[in-house]
C-alpha cells in the first residue's frame, strides 16, 4: 500500500467534505436571505393541523437544506411560548423527510459516468454562479447567484469524495476492513458518531452513498450509516436545549425519542426480515430489486422512504409522545418566577442560524421591550401622583429588565448583522439598534420621574387635583400614541403612523398647556414653587418619552 495514495485520499476526502459543508452552509444562508419572509411566515404559522405542521417541516426543511437549522429554530420558538410541544413536534418529523432532498440530490449528480457526468454539469453552476454574484448590479441576482455557486459546490465536493472512494477501493486492505464490519448496530453507531462529529447529517449520507457506488462498502452497510446518521443528527437539536428552558429540552427530547425510535424500529424489522428468510433477505436486496443498477438511487430512496415511514408511524402517537417528554423533564414543584432576573424572552444564539428567523424574534424582542418601557412610565406616573412606592421593586425589576435587554438585544442585533440577509432586512437591522437605544431612554425618563416622587417626599409636598388630572390625560394621550407606534411597527401600517404623528403633536400641545396652568396656580398659591419644579420636569420628560416612542414607528420603511 502506497503511503503517499493513502494520504492523497485522505486529504481529497477532507476537502470534498470541508467543500460539501461549505456548499450546505452557502445555499442555506443565501435561500433564506432571498425568501426570508416568505420563510418567517411559514414557520410563524403555528398550526395545530399536524398533517400541515410536517408540510411546513418538510418544505422548510428542503428549502434552506439544513434539518438543523430547522430544529434549532423549533426550540427557540417552543422556548418563548410561540409553539407548544404538539405543534412543534410534527414539524420536527417534517423535518426529517426534509433533509432527504440532499440525498437525491446527490445520487441525481452521480449518473452519467459513461458520457458526460451529472456531477461535471452540475459543478458547472458554480462558477456561473460566482460570475453573477461577482458582476451582477442586483442583490437579488447577487443572491440567486451565490445560492447557484453552492449548488456547485455541492457537486464539487461530492466529486472529490468520489475519487477518494475510488483510491480507496482499490486498496485491499481497506476493503477487507470495512467488508469485517457487519455488526448492524456497530454501523449504526458508526453513522450516529460521525454525523455528530461534523454536525450534519447529509454529509454523512453523502460519504455513505460514494462509498456505496465506489464497492467500498455494500449497500446493506451503507443502509445502516445512514439510519446511525438520523440519530447523529440531534446533536445540534440537543446544544441548542442545553442552555434553553424545559420546553426547549423537551422539544430536542422528542427529536432525539423520535429519530431514535424509528432506527430501532427499522432495526427489528430488518432483523425479522432476516430471520423470516433465514438470512438470505435484507433492506439492500428490496431496495435492488426496486431500482435495479442504481446504487446511489438505492440508498437515496431508502433514506427517503424510511423517514417517510417513522413519520407515518409516529404522527398518531404524537400525543404519547409529549406526555412521556413531560414526564421524564417534570415541571418543578415551585416554579420560579422569570421576573425575577432579567432575561430575553424571544432571542438566543442559536437562532442566529437561521437569520430570517432571528430577525423576526429580535422585533419580537423589541416589542417587548417597548411594553416593558411603558410600564415602567406608567408606574412612575402612579408613584408620583399618589406618592406611594408599592411599585417600587417591579419598577426596579423592569428598569434592570430594560437595561439586560438594550445589552443582550444590541449584541444580538450586532451579531445578525453581519449574517447573510436581504437588503430590506439590513434597513431593519438600522432602525432596530435606534429603537433599542429610544426604548432605553423612555426607562431612564421613568427613573427620572421616580426621582421626582422622592424629592416630594422630602419636600413633603404633592401635586394638586387640578395637577394630577392634566396628569392621567397626558397618560392616556401616550398610551394612546404607544398603540399607533405599535401598530406601524407590527403591521407596517400607513393609517396608523398618520395617527401616532397627530397624538405626538397633541402631547405637545397638552404638555405647553400644562406649564402654562401650573405658572397660573403658583400665581394663585394652589402650588408651591419647589413642588411646581418636579410637575415641570415631568410634563418635559414625558413630551420626550412620547419623541422616543414616536421615534420608533419612523424607523419603518413602507413600501
Amino acid at each position: 500500500m502506497n503511503p503517499i495514495i493513502v494520504i492523497t485520499a485522505l486529504l481529497n476526502l477532507l476537502a470534498g467534505i470541508g467543500i460539501f459543508l461549505m456548499a450546505c452552509s452557502i445555499m442555506s444562508s443565501n435561500l433564506e436571505a432571498l425568501g426570508g419572509k416568505t420563510l418567517r411566515k411559514l414557520f410563524a404559522s403555528t398550526s395545530k393541523s399536524r398533517l400541515l405542521g410536517v408540510g411546513i417541516g418538510t418544505v422548510g426543511t428542503a428549502a434552506i437544506q439544513s434539518s438543523g437549522a430547522t430544529t434549532v429554530m423549533v426550540i427557540g420558538f417552543v422556548n418563548t411560548g410561540i409553539m407548544d410541544l404538539l405543534q412543534a413536534a410534527p414539524i420536527i418529523y417534517g423535518a426529517n423527510i426534509g433533509t432527504t432532498i440532499t440525498g437525491q440530490i446527490v445520487a441525481l449528480g452521480m449518473f452519467g459516468a459513461s458520457s458526460l457526468s451529472t456531477t461535471v454539469i452540475f459543478s458547472a453552476f458554480a462558477g456561473v454562479g460566482a460570475f453573477l454574484s461577482a458582476f451582477a448590479k442586483r442583490d437579488q441576482v447577487k443572491t440567486a447567484g451565490s445560492i447557484m455557486a453552492g449548488f456547485g459546490m455541492l457537486f464539487v465536493g461530492l466529486s472529490m469524495m468520489s475519487g477518494a472512494m475510488e483510491h480507496f477501493a482499490q486498496m485491499e486492505a481497506v476493503k477487507l476492513f470495512l467488508a469485517s464490519i457487519q455488526s448492524v448496530v456497530l454501523l449504526v453507531l458508526i453513522g450516529a458518531l460521525l454525523t455528530a462529529i461534523v454536525q450534519s447529517s447529509s454529509v454523512m449520507t453523502s460519504v455513505a452513498i460514494t462509498m456505496v457506488v465506489a464497492g467500498l462498502i455494500s449497500l446493506d452497510q451503507g443502509i445502516y450509516l445512514t439510519m446511525g446518521s438520523n440519530i447523529g443528527s440531534c446533536v445540534v437539536a440537543i446544544l441548542a436545549a442545553v442552555t434553553s428552558g424545559k420546553n426547549a429540552k423537551r422539544t430536542a427530547l422528542i427529536h432525539l425519542i423520535f429519530n431514535t425510535g424509528g432506527v430501532c424500529m427499522f432495526l427489528l424489522l430488518g432483523l425479522g426480515i432476516r430471520l423470516v428468510s433465514s438470512g438470505s433477505f435484507s433492506y439492500g436486496e428490496i431496495f435492488q430489486k426496486l431500482f435495479p443498477g442504481a446504487p446511489q438511487t438505492q440508498l437515496a430512496m431508502f433514506h427517503t422512504v424510511f423517514n417517510v415511514l417513522t413519520v407515518i408511524i409516529m404522527l398518531p402517537l404524537t400525543n404519547a409522545l409529549v406526555q412521556l417528554v413531560k414526564h421524564v423533564i417534570p415541571e418543578d414543584r415551585i416554579s420560579p418566577d422569570r421576573g425575577d432576573a432579567p432575561h430575553p424572552y424571544y432571542i438566543n444564539d442559536h437562532l442566529l442560524k437561521t437569520p430570517a428567523i432571528a430577525l423576526a424574534q429580535a422585533k419580537n424582542e423589541i416589542i417587548n421591550m417597548a411594553e416593558i418601557a411603558l410600564q415602567n412610565y406608567e408606574l412612575a406616573l402612579q408613584t408620583i401622583c399618589t406618592l406611594d412606592d408599592s411599585q417600587s421593586e417591579q419598577f426596579q425589576r423592569n428598569e434592570e429588565e430594560l437595561d439586560y435587554l438594550n445589552g443582550e438585544i444590541v449584541r444580538f442585533l450586532a451579531r445578525l448583522s453581519s449574517e447573510k440577509l436581504s437588503v430590506q432586512d439590513h434597513i431593519f437591522l438600522s432602525g432596530a439598534f435606534h429603537s433599542v437605544s429610544d426604548l432605553e431612554r423612555v426607562g431612564d425618563y421613568a427613573e427620572n420621574i421616580m426621582e421626582y416622587a422622592n424629592k416630594l417626599r422630602e419636600l413633603q409636598g404633592r401635586f394638586s387635583k387640578e395637577a394630577v388630572t392634566e396628569i392621567h390625560t397626558l397618560e392616556k394621550l401616550i398610551e394612546d400614541l404607544f398603540r399607533e407606534v405599535m401598530q406601524t411597527y407590527i403591521h407596517t401600517d400607513k393609517n396608523a403612523m398618520e395617527n401616532a404623528k397627530v397624538y405626538e403633536e397633541q402631547v405637545d400641545m397638552v404638555t405647553n398647556e400644562m406649564a402654562e396652568n401650573h405658572i397660573q396656580r403658583i400665581k394663585d398659591g394652589i402650588c408651591t414653587p419647589d413642588v411646581g419644579a418636579q410637575y415641570l420636569s415631568l410634563a418635559s420628560n414625558s413630551e420626550r418619552v412620547a419623541d422616543h416612542f414616536f421615534n420608533v414607528a419612523k424607523t419603518v420603511r413602507f413600501k
